[in-house]
Parts: C-alpha cells; structure tokens; sequence
C-alpha cells in the first residue's frame, strides 16, 4: 500500500454503517461498470468486430435450440400411434360388431372407435384397386370388418399403445392388430441422435465464445499495462483494476447475445415461407416459434455469464502478472 492510500485512509478512518458500505459499493460497481462500456465505445471498431464476432457464434446454439424446439413440436404430433386397427373375424355378424364397438368406446383408455364394414371395404378396393370386375366373380367377401381405435390423451405413447393394443388383442371376435410403431420408434433414435449432436456442438460454440471473450480482455490488458502499473504504484488492488475488465467481458456478453437474436429472428423469418410452402404440400401446417421473452433473457444471462467466465480467467492470469517496475 502506496504512502498515498495510507494517508487517504488516516483522513478518513470513521465507522461506516452498513447501509452507507453497501450505497458506496452499489455506486464503485457502477461507475467502473459505466466506465468500461464507455471504454467499449470509444473503441467502436474492435468492440464491433468482437461483438460481431460473439453475435455469429451465440447465434449458432440459439439455432441449434430453435431446430430442437420446432422439431420436438413436430415430433409431438408424431410421436403419437393415433390409430390402432383391429381386423374382426370373418364369422362375427352385425350385432356382436355392434356391441363390442359399445363396449370400446366406455374403455377410458380409448377416445373413439370408427367401424369400417367388410362390404364398404370391398366396394372401395373395387374403385381404387382396378380389379373391380375380376372381384365380381368371388363367391363371398374376403375383406374382414375392421374397428379403428384411437386411444386416449394419457396413451398416446409408443409403449402406453403398445399395451392398449394386447389388451385388444385378448378379445375373442379380433383376429388381428396392427400397430406400426417401427418408424416412430427409429425416428425417435435419429431425433435423439441428432439432438446430442446439436448439443456438442452448441458446447463447443459456447466454449469457443469464452475463448474469444478472454482473449479480447488479454489484449486489453496489454494495451493499458503503463495504467495498471501506475494503478498499482498508487496503491490499487488487483480486485479494483480487474472489476472495469470483468464488466467489458459481461458487456460483450450481453450485445452479443442481443446481436444472435437478430440473426436467429432473421433466419427463423427468412426460413418461414419456405417451411409453409413445404408443409402446405403435405397438408401438415406448422407454425414456426422463435425465442419467447423468458428464452431470450436466458440467452442474455448465459451469454454475459460466458463473457464474464472468460474475462476472470484472462484477469486472473495476466493482472496479477502486472508488477510496477520502479
């Protein structure tokens, strides 16, 4: 502690209150936190450069988050088995199919049941197939009765539709179930695949942005090593002289996180009409969702988050390296 300091506190050495310590500490935070946007601002080209920088890379995870979302919506509407078709027996007359189609619909496990007749299946094969006069020549009707069973809110899950349709299964006038959850369970294995890939790279652009963060508060130091030195001559903590570079990094943080959700909204509006004319073709409307305001003030604390990470290691490392040489 330089003579300069030690006089300073003899001046003034009195009791502060608590209220009066936490008011100085709330207005030192904020003049250096002030101090080092202006110092960001002064330098607009390589504050920008850098900020660009951060924006492009954050913008990456907030895509990756977006595809995830979005697809996860979709999946959500596949990832239901809605219907489960159950092939009667040839034998079973009008009144049995009657009342089992009764007895399905009071199942809580089931939300409706549509009955298909065997004569209105052979009428439409007739139509769509071409053999329609080939078929006149059968002596009966080959086709079954069939019931299309859509099952309830709470089973519709692969597994939970699994065991709704062995439940069918057990009843004497069904002689087949068929329930196709192949595809859904492999799309289910590529989905997850591709989720953990989007997560490492996200990590990875993450990483990256602290990197970056940290070595944009090392030139920063370098350039003003004759200030700390002073500073320091003078009596200055290495707390007091890393807190301006802490806050350049969060400030970092925080304008490249404004700058990703830019580029994702941008994308997101660029990549909608090509979306809804790919979904108009399949008659499957989906509606695209971007960063709701809670998801956008989490990619604003992650980002400052980051940006402060890096900027304690850099501080952490090369200020204490700092000493006055006379």
């Amino acid at each position: 502690m330089s003579l300069l300091f030690e006089r300073r506190g003899g001046a003034t050495d009195r009791k502060l209150s608590i209220g009066q310590r936490v008011a100085s500490w709330w207005i030192s935070h904020m003049r250096q936190a002030t101090a080092s946007l202006g110092d960001l601002w002064r330098t607009p080209g390589p504050s920008l450069m850098t900020m660009l920088v951060l924006g492009f890379s954050l913008s990456l995870p907030a895509a990756f988050y977006l595809v995830s979302k979005n697809g996860a919506q979709v999946a959500a509407k596949w990832d239901n088995p809605a219907q489960i078709s159950v092939f009667l027996k040839k034998n079973i007359d009008i009144n049995h199919v009657d009342q089992l189609v009764a007895e399905l619909v009071n199942w809580p496990t089931i939300n409706r049941v549509d009955w298909y007749s065997k004569d209105d299946a052979l009428i439409e094969f007739k139509e769509t197939s071409g053999f329609g006069n080939a078929l006149n020549y059968l002596d009966s009707n080959p086709l079954p009765d069939v019931l299309v069973v859509e099952p309830a809110a709470a089973q519709q899950t692969a597994s939970a539709a699994e065991a709704l349709a062995n439940e069918l299964r057990q009843l004497d006038a069904v002689a087949m179930v068929k329930l196709d959850i192949e595809w859904l369970e492999r799309l289910n294995a590529m989905v997850s695949v591709v989720e953990d890939t989007l997560i490492a790279l996200a990590a990875l652009l993450c990483f990256s942005v602290v990197l970056v963060i940290g070595n944009t508060i090392r030139l920063s130091i370098v350039s003003r090593k004759t200030e700390i030195e002073v500073m320091k001559l003078v009596g200055a903590t290495d707390q007091f002289i890393q807190r301006p570079f802490l806050y350049a990094g969060v400030w970092y943080g925080v304008f490249g996180a404004f700058l990703s959700w830019i580029v994702t909204t941008l994308l997101l509006w660029w990549l909608e009409s090509a979306i809804n004319t790919l979904t108009q073709l399949y008659d499957y409307p989906i509606v695209l969702e971007g960063l709701q305001p809670n998801e956008s003030l989490l990619l604003v604390i992650i980002a400052s988050g980051m940006g402060l990470l890096g900027s304690w290691l850099s501080v952490q490392q090369h200020i204490r390296a700092i000493e006055p040489t006379s």
